[in-house]
């Protein structure tokens, strides 16, 4: 038997993050959209690509400015390629924000249930992770967030607005009492901004008094480009050019920077599904309610409901009838990703059967 490996201690045992992949008729575990590329988003992605594909042998453009002008024109509020970044996913921006302003002997705060994903890449960082937690409507308590913040002082606040795993959508107002106590960088993560009913109660409207701030988008979300891998993120300048200190060169290829820019000549189109999974996400939360469940209220393209006894049961007993959900949050809770009319028509089904013979526990009610 060969000798153990020097992995660090602080990761030693620990398993890498994942969402099961299982070969399932409905999966709607990992919040993506159900609308595959239109055939003249494909056909733009693949002329575009290929005209890439003469010039692999040279580095892209290691800083994608033209996509990152491309990204402050959809995003708007008067923004410049000079207050964007982008990276291979959102996961990467984050960590990119990590090693800029986290690492050995600081600090991040973040507000749980919330992404899993910030305090395993603060983790890879060094950065000691701090977690407060969210009120029983998973909402957050703007007074004892600036208790904590006062008493912690984090060099690093994440707040994720609308959350992840929980769907619920912050007040602006909170975010800036956040943004107005914390003596370091405010993250806000915004994956999900797109399925907002109030899109426009977004912290990019905070950015010209906060240059603290960073407001982080994907999108592999609402434009449908989950297998792409393009994160990307608005701030102030001095923002951006910190993270030129710890990004690998040409982090970026030729090839993402292409699809992405293609993406976004398609932007109507893409956000049309958006309306549409929205209309359905309210219609599930309805069903759920309906049915005696819980179910938080979303600002996302996910539900999160329950309460369950033994969750992972009804779990393992909805993909028995071949629809995989998530296992993430609260204890009791579960999380349905909203999919096609077919997807939902599935679960339901599935759902119904279950509860005839593993009824929740919690009653019905109007929120989380």
């Amino acid at each position: 038997m060969s000798e153990p490996l020097p992995i660090r201690e602080d990761l030693a045992g620990r398993r890498p993050y994942g969402a099961p992949q299982l070969d399932v008729a409905v999966r709607l575990n990992t919040n993506e959209n159900p609308y595959p590329p239109s055939a003249a988003l494909a056909a733009d992605i693949t002329a575009a690509v290929s005209q890439v594909a003469t010039g692999l042998n040279r580095y892209p453009d290691r800083n994608a400015l033209g996509l990152r002008a491309a990204l402050a024109h959809y995003l708007g509020h008067g923004l410049s390629a000079a207050q964007t970044w982008a990276a291979n996913g959102s996961n990467e921006v984050i960590q990119q924000l990590l090693l800029a302003f986290g690492g050995p002997d600081r600090s991040a705060l973040g507000f749980e249930p919330s992404y899993s994903m910030h305090p395993l890449i603060a983790q890879t960082t060094s950065t000691r992770w701090l977690a407060a937690q969210r009120t029983s409507d998973f909402g957050i308590d703007a007074a004892e967030a600036v208790a904590t913040i006062t008493r912690q002082r984090p060099d690093m606040v994440f707040v994720t607005s609308p959350n992840n795993p929980t769907g619920t959508a912050l007040p602006l107002a909170t975010i800036e009492t956040i943004c107005g106590a914390a003596p370091g960088m405010v993250v806000v993560d915004e994956a999900y901004a797109e399925f907002s009913r109030d899109p426009d109660a977004t912290a990019l409207t905070l950015l010209p008094r906060f240059p603290r701030l960073v407001v982080v988008r994907t999108m592999s979300k609402a434009f449908a480009m989950a297998g792409a891998r393009l994160g990307y993120l608005a701030a102030d300048p001095s923002v951006v050019e910190a993270l030129l200190l710890v990004r690998l060169p040409y982090h970026l290829s030729a090839m993402t920077q292409a699809v992405a820019l293609a993406a976004l000549r398609h932007t109507g189109e893409l956000l049309d599904s958006v309306a549409v999974i929205s209309d359905t996400r309210d219609e599930t939360v309805a069903w759920l309610r309906a049915a005696g469940l819980r179910a938080a209220d979303s600002d996302t393209n996910f539900v999160l409901f329950g309460v369950f006894g033994d969750s992972h049961a009804v779990w393992q007993a909805l993909l028995d009838r071949g629809v995989l959900v998530r296992e993430t949050g609260p204890d009791g809770w579960l999380r349905v990703s909203i999919g096609t009319e077919a997807e939902m028509a599935a679960f339901r089904d599935a759902l119904t059967g279950v509860l005839a013979t593993q009824p929740a526990t919690g009653s019905a009610a109007a929120s989380g």
